[in-house]
């Protein structure tokens, strides 16, 4: 028994859509980064539903591709939070940020 992909389609929706909310109502920079992080699993949740649906494995490869990217871009975005929290300001606050301006 499987799950249907009408239900795979609007749970992917919903965690999209709360990811853009978090990354457009939040100022705190920790909560930007994972809404940023909700919104790539929504979308690798798309592209698993797809290849089941399709019966093609080619968007479960290409999920894990998308992963491994993301995994880098955790591990540099938290170090560079943390580089600017350190240096500059002792605030998470994104509006506050003003330093990569030129």
């Amino acid at each position: 028994m499987s799950v249907p992909l009408n239900y795979a389609l609007a749970l992917a929706a919903v965690l999209f859509v709360t990811g853009l909310a978090g990354v457009i109502l939040r100022r705190n920079i920790l909560i930007i980064f994972m809404s940023i992080e909700l919104m790539l699993n929504a979308t690798n949740l798309n592209l698993v539903a797809f290849s089941r649906y399709f019966g093609n494995v080619n968007g479960q490869i290409f999920v894990f591709f998308v992963l491994v990217v993301a995994a880098a871009e955790a591990a540099v975005g938290l170090a560079i939070i943390v580089s600017l929290v350190r240096h500059y300001k002792d605030s998470l606050n994104g509006d506050e940020f003003n330093l990569l301006k030129g």
